[in-house]
């Protein structure tokens, strides 16, 4: 059930993922665009404003990808010589202080976002942007990348409360180079 439940948070955020990277890709094309126009003798102006938006709110969607993928970067030096049991605890205790921490950039955000929206705030820049159409998405980009943490959280603890370690560390384990090439010389799955 744990299994299933995470590879429909995989699907959802692979989704999100590929809408994102739709989202960068006509950025740089913006950006290309604004360079071409610019070596003509004209610009469209702001690409170097929108770019860095555009930045922040994919950052904060892709971190939810990220953490499900696997592809966050931990120091696994003490990890790689501990036991599973040990391994496990370990990465439980480091979701759920990445879980806390993420929860509280997202609380810490909403005042941000409803400041610009009680004062109708802009950019102070030429293109002036409403900066609550930029604050609400990379706000929520921080809500879910949350909600993820937890999720992964609560289901990599029934994991082990079930006494199932192996899969506990498949879903939220760190896997350092060595296993990596071991698991495709072998062709296991990392």
């Amino acid at each position: 059930m744990e299994e299933r439940f995470l590879a429909s948070l995989r699907r959802l955020n692979t989704a999100i993922a590929i809408l994102i990277g739709v989202v960068l890709f006509a950025c740089a094309a913006l950006v290309i665009v604004d360079i071409v126009l610019r070596r003509l003798g004209a610009s469209l102006g702001g690409t170097d404003e929108i770019s860095g938006y555009v930045m922040a709110i994919a950052t904060s969607w892709g971190m939810a990808y990220t953490l499900l993928e696997l592809g966050h970067v931990r120091i696994d030096l003490l990890r790689a010589k501990l036991a599973q049991r040990s391994r496990v605890l370990m990465d439980l205790l480091s979701l759920a202080v990445l879980a806390g921490t993420v929860t509280l950039v997202a609380w810490k955000a909403w005042p941000v976002v409803a400041r610009s929206l009680a004062n109708g705030s802009t950019a102070n820049t030429p293109l002036e942007t409403p900066l609550a159409l930029v604050q609400l998405p990379w706000f929520a980009g921080w809500v879910w990348f949350a909600l993820m943490s937890w999720a992964t959280l609560v289901v990599a603890a029934m994991m082990v409360l079930k006494g199932g370690f192996g899969r506990a560390e498949a879903t939220i384990g760190a896997f350092g180079e060595v296993e990596s090439a071991t698991a495709e010389a072998t062709g296991a799955p990392k």
